[in-house]
């Protein structure tokens, strides 16, 4: 390819060992590289002897730091793009550059190389064959339980202090859903726990992980309790606007749509909130 472009270089997740010969020559030839934190990229840089120009580029100063690297692009120099970890642009930034670079005409390059989305989806050991990936798990239980109602496995990020109280949301709608938590993937203490959503709701409730996890969620059920809960929350709204009391008439709606009693009362309280 000539020059006068941009390369998106993935970088290991965890283990520096796994960066790519071809990524390693990118970032050497690269007029600049453009870096989620220059310091965690400095540290790749200096185990393998890479001395280049480092920029910062992050969520902060994307759109300006976009348009002077597309500007140096059309002058013929070569950006290389990393983010902290993995690909950039998936849950990091690189999206607005990459669109930068398609409307000015100018090439984006993509290199393969590490994800913590793919190695925890094959680890998990559930059905890869349609997943999907929805970046941070939503912190609202009702946007989390319309997550969980996909009948595809989902791969999620997910703060480790949050774990617990994501695996409750799934536990109260289908206790015996299979998940796999995935802990700090391809670096010394890498653990993948698997077990259905009550029994590590509550482990993970004595004891939060430590380190960055991925979550990896069995796809629903078809026709399952995950279904519509919108429309018993619906329910359980008209109900308590007619007087009745939350608590007893969750448990009505709960067995009348197959959801349980605290799915609905939750979701009507987080839809308050």
């Amino acid at each position: 390819m000539t020059a006068g472009r941009l390369v998106v270089c993935p970088t290991p997740i965890g283990n520096l060992e796994d960066v790519t010969l071809r990524v390693l020559s990118a970032l050497r030839d690269a007029d600049v590289v453009a870096c989620e934190d220059t310091r965690r990229t400095r540290v790749l840089l200096d185990r393998y002897g890479v001395d280049a120009t480092l920029v910062s580029y992050h969520e902060h100063n994307e759109r300006g730091r976009a348009a002077e690297l597309v500007a140096r692009m059309s002058d013929g120099a070569v950006v290389a793009l990393v983010s902290d970890a993995g690909m950039p642009l998936v849950s990091d930034p690189g999206f607005v550059l990459v669109q930068a670079c398609v409307a000015a005409g100018l090439a984006v390059e993509v290199l393969p190389g590490p994800s913590a989305a793919l190695a925890a989806l094959v680890a998990s050991a559930l059905p890869a064959d349609s997943w999907r990936f929805v970046g941070f798990l939503p912190r609202k239980a009702t946007e989390a339980t319309g997550v969980f109602a996909s009948p595809e496995t989902v791969v999620a990020f997910e703060a480790p202090g949050r774990v617990a109280a994501s695996l409750r949301t799934l536990a109260d709608i289908d206790p015996d859903r299979q998940v796999a938590v995935c802990r700090e993937l391809t670096k010394l203490h890498e653990e993948v726990v698997r077990g259905t959503a009550a029994d590590l709701a509550a482990r993970y409730g004595e004891a939060a992980p430590r380190g960055e996890v991925v979550l990896v969620v069995a796809g629903a059920p078809a026709g399952g309790p995950d279904a519509d809960l919108e429309t018993a929350v619906a329910a359980l709204v008209r109900l308590v606007d007619a007087g009745a009391k939350p608590r007893p008439a969750a448990g009505v709606v709960a067995g009348l749509t197959g959801h349980t009693a605290n799915a609905v009362y939750r979701a009507w309280t987080d839809s308050r909130s």
